[in-house]
């Protein structure tokens, strides 16, 4: 009777799980010879912000994303973060809002670029302690667009800069690219068809200073759990200097 009600339980906590990856696209992940819990959160489709996006679009919600974040740099548990980004891009002000808490997490963090991190996603890449893409994976960099309507006064354009310059500014601050590089990339007119800007492919966007390191799955892994140990080395030393 115990093991049918622990296998009972196991099979609830499992299906729990897979219902959170799917509503959420989020995971804790703790059953590894290192004895950590890392929180996996992926960033996929397009990020959504403030309007609901078709029904028939694979989004990123910020509205659970960011308490997400939240509850990871309050929890004693989640030693780590991992965040796998697939993503087209999406609203301006969601995406600068979780990358800066990302950025701003105590927590040992680490990104993984796969199919693409276009556009607003360059910044969520960035925000973490150490970035990796794999090879194929893509970056697609381009000036800040708006919907909706543009009036063609001074103050709009005034505008459009100051968006353009919190982007370029925190992925400058973020990575190893000069926000003078960065500017010029984005008004590459020799890449995209129909657009300025540029594709950049695996270790292109190493060369660049945007990504620090080509790898996969496991590299990401390894340097997280690298991170934490050293975490958890630093916390050990301020308690023995106490």
């Amino acid at each position: 009777m115990k093991e049918t009600g622990e296998k009972k339980e196991k099979s609830e906590v499992e299906k729990l799980r897979d219902e959170k990856i799917k509503e959420t696209g989020q995971v804790t992940l703790e059953n590894n010879e290192n004895h950590t819990k890392i929180q996996l959160i992926s960033v996929i489709g397009e990020i959504e912000g403030h309007e609901n996006l078709p029904n028939n679009t694979k989004t990123t919600k910020y509205e659970h994303i960011l308490p997400q974040l939240s509850a990871i740099e309050d929890s004693k548990d989640i030693e780590g973060v991992l965040i796998l980004l697939n993503t087209v891009g999406g609203d301006v002000e969601a995406g600068l809002a979780i990358a800066e808490m990302i950025a701003s997490l105590s927590k040992p963090t680490v990104s993984l670029v796969l199919g693409g991190s276009h556009s607003i996603g360059v910044p969520i890449a960035v925000s973490t302690n150490y970035s990796f893409i794999v090879p194929t994976g893509t970056m697609v960099i381009h000036p800040v667009r708006m919907n909706g309507m543009v009036i063609g006064v001074p103050q709009t354009f005034d505008y459009f800069k100051q968006i353009q310059n919190r982007i370029t500014g925190f992925i400058a601050t973020h990575c190893d690219i000069k926000e003078e590089r960065l500017e010029e990339l984005m008004m590459e007119r020799g890449m995209l068809s129909k657009d300025v800007g540029s594709i950049l492919v695996g270790k292109e966007a190493v060369t660049e200073g945007i990504i620090n390191q080509v790898g996969g799955i496991r590299d990401a892994f390894s340097y997280l759990y690298k991170l934490i140990e050293e975490e958890r080395g630093q916390k050990e030393k301020i308690r023995e200097e106490e």
